[in-house]
């Protein structure tokens, strides 16, 4: 094994990741911020640029992997990701503090969750997720921002609703800082999802790994850290309310958004093995919902069966 080799493709593994973490960060504010200033609703903005922003990492790796002929980590990005945000985040989330959870949360959003999981199952058992396909996801996606907008619309009229830190952060800033803030958000997500995948398969090369186990991994792990992040440091500081709808919503963005677009830009290999991969997806929201459903609460307890059954799963792809 080349160790030389091999810690240049770690380098550019990390650095793409913060590339694509602070990249996605700024372009969301100032998207966000410029929204705002041209009149568009807060509550557009943030069902749209802010809750897509959060898929961004996933969104942009899994199409210039796609690209680049990568396309096991196209799908093993997107479920990989979904695996962990559920069993891993809120897992430690939940192991540092009991979260409370919304009824919409378990009986519309978890069950949505589970059925979009099975979709792109049954969409992806010719081997493919085609441009059709891809069209199917987009309708879906569609739909769910439908239910987003009433809701939080609903929700908004009887003060529930809360304005997103991003949101608040561009509302205070010029429109040129915003353009700023846009131009290179965008330029760092590129070029950081194109040193992302280039360490990825660099490390896969070496290691004799391949890319559905990089992807449902290594890559899965850096494209979900915005979310690690939040929800621990929402947890210490006892703000982890919401943290178990906005992962919710993220794997369902990831799945519809990310996926679905990729499809529409060019249709992505499906391998026979990411069935059993996707299975354990939807396992493992069937897991949380049981965790949740009777109390309206994600426990430590429950928080400790995410992250054994995590650790379940990683066994099962270091011995398969």
């Amino acid at each position: 094994m080349d160790i030389l080799s091999l810690l240049k493709f770690i380098l550019f593994l990390v650095v793409g990741f913060a590339l694509l973490v602070k990249g996605a960060d700024w372009f969301v504010e100032g998207a966000a911020g410029l929204a705002v200033k041209l009149g568009i609703p807060e509550i557009i903005v943030g069902l749209t640029i802010v809750a897509m922003g959060t898929s961004a990492p996933e969104a942009a790796v899994s199409i210039t992997s796609a690209f680049k002929g990568s396309a096991d980590i196209t799908i093993g990005n997107v479920v990989g990701s979904n695996i962990m945000n559920v069993a891993i985040i809120l897992g430690l989330t939940a192991v540092i503090t009991t979260i409370a959870v919304l009824k919409t949360t378990i009986f519309i959003d978890i069950p949505f969750t589970l059925a979009v999981t099975l979709v792109l199952l049954v969409l992806g058992l010719d081997g493919q997720v085609s441009r059709v396909d891809g069209v199917i996801l987009w309708v879906l996606f569609i739909g769910y921002l439908a239910y987003l907008f009433i809701w939080t619309k609903k929700n908004k009229d009887n003060g529930e609703a809360e304005e997103s830190d991003e949101i608040e952060a561009g509302k205070k800033l010029p429109i040129w800082k915003l353009l700023c803030l846009i131009v290179i958000g965008v330029v760092l997500i590129v070029f950081g999802s194109n040193v992302a995948v280039d360490g990825a398969k660099g490390i896969a090369k070496i290691c004799g790994m391949s890319d559905r186990l990089i992807g449902l991994t290594i890559v899965a792990l850096g494209t979900s850290l915005p979310e690690l992040v939040t929800s621990v440091t929402a947890a210490r500081r006892g703000s982890a309310d919401l943290a178990v709808g906005n992962i919710v919503g993220s794997n369902i963005f990831n799945i519809l958004f990310v996926v679905g677009t990729s499809a529409l830009i060019i249709p992505v290999t499906f391998q026979a093995a990411f069935i059993v991969d996707s299975i354990i997806a939807a396992v493992v929201m069937v897991i949380l919902f049981l965790c949740v459903v009777r109390k309206k609460e994600l426990n430590r307890l429950g928080g400790f069966v995410l992250l054994i059954s995590y650790l379940a799963y990683f066994i099962y792809l270091l011995v398969k």
